[in-house]
């Protein structure tokens, strides 16, 4: 096969599994140097970046930095930040032993409504507190979506601890009965999805191996979580995984017309949840 067969094998694999998303949906990731460290002054440092191919810079950096949980539930720190123009690097001192996590949270409102005969789009980076101020007096026909984002990583320092899967009720959380950073090639793991802490049935679950640039075949796993949100993974072989949860969405329903206090009518929900997991070897 020629390099130009390869890689346009590859592009339309790439396109392929993008086509049931959302417009514009690149992936998001964050990439550990590691998740399983040992020693007494241990460092990970983390790529963060949105792409098509899985972990390869192409498009564009994280721009936000994410925050660290530490294993005993307090905030870390973030060090040496630094965004350039395809990604972003960054490092956390694990100073403690036990299981941190490095999590990017997004939680806003999108939507639109019409005022006098025109279609106008909510501001970006509008959040739900926010929500009622934004839409104008006589507006009508509002559409509104909720959003809530999650883009996680663990990593280890000594044995594995469990204080960082505290859940909030707010959004798509992973509660994990197979721990993330005890994950084996060959063998099933178990994890449990909760939105807005209760079970999260019936979502799609994508899974996909990382280095997509380098091979025809997408190798992608298609799952679906059970009646009480749990999804069962066996891994085909180790290395760094990509996995995807999602309550799709999409536009609200119309809104009654309200001239004096405009209202919109429920809004529609959109959750996702996104990890990156080191599966090893036996």
């Amino acid at each position: 096969m020629t390099l130009f067969r390869h890689r346009l094998l590859a592009a339309a694999a790439a396109v392929a599994v993008l086509l049931p998303a959302a417009a514009g949906a690149h992936r998001q990731w964050m990439l550990p140097s590691t998740t399983v460290v040992s020693g007494d002054d241990a460092w990970v440092t983390v790529d963060a970046a949105i792409s098509n191919d899985l972990f390869y810079f192409e498009h564009f950096p994280m721009r936000t930095p994410p925050a660290v949980t530490q294993p005993d539930g307090s905030a870390g720190k973030i060090e040496n930040w630094n965004t350039s123009r395809y990604r972003s690097t960054f490092d956390v001192h694990l100073t403690q032993k036990g299981t941190y996590k490095i999590a990017a949270v997004s939680d806003g409102v999108m939507g639109s409504y019409t005022l006098d005969g025109q279609q106008q789009r909510l501001p970006r980076g509008l959040t739900a507190d926010k929500l009622a101020a934004a839409i104008p007096t006589g507006a009508t026909d509002v559409r509104t979506t909720t959003s809530t984002s999650r883009n996680e990583i663990f990593v280890t320092s000594g044995a594995p601890t469990t204080t960082v899967f505290k859940t909030t009720g707010k959004g798509l959380e992973l509660v994990p009965v197979t721990h993330p950073n005890d994950l084996v090639s060959g063998e099933a793991a178990t994890f449990q999805f909760l939105l807005d802490g209760k079970p999260a049935a019936g979502l799609p679950v994508t899974v996909i191996p990382g280095g997509i640039r380098y091979r025809d075949a997408l190798k992608q796993m298609d799952l679906k979580t059970g009646a009480d949100g749990t999804v069962r993974i066996t891994w085909p072989e180790p290395g760094m995984y990509w996995l995807n949860v999602s309550t799709g969405g999409g536009r609200g329903e119309a809104g009654a017309a309200q001239p004096a206090a405009p209202q919109a009518a429920p809004p529609a929900r959109r959750a996702t949840y996104i990890a990156t997991l080191e599966v090893l070897a036996p």
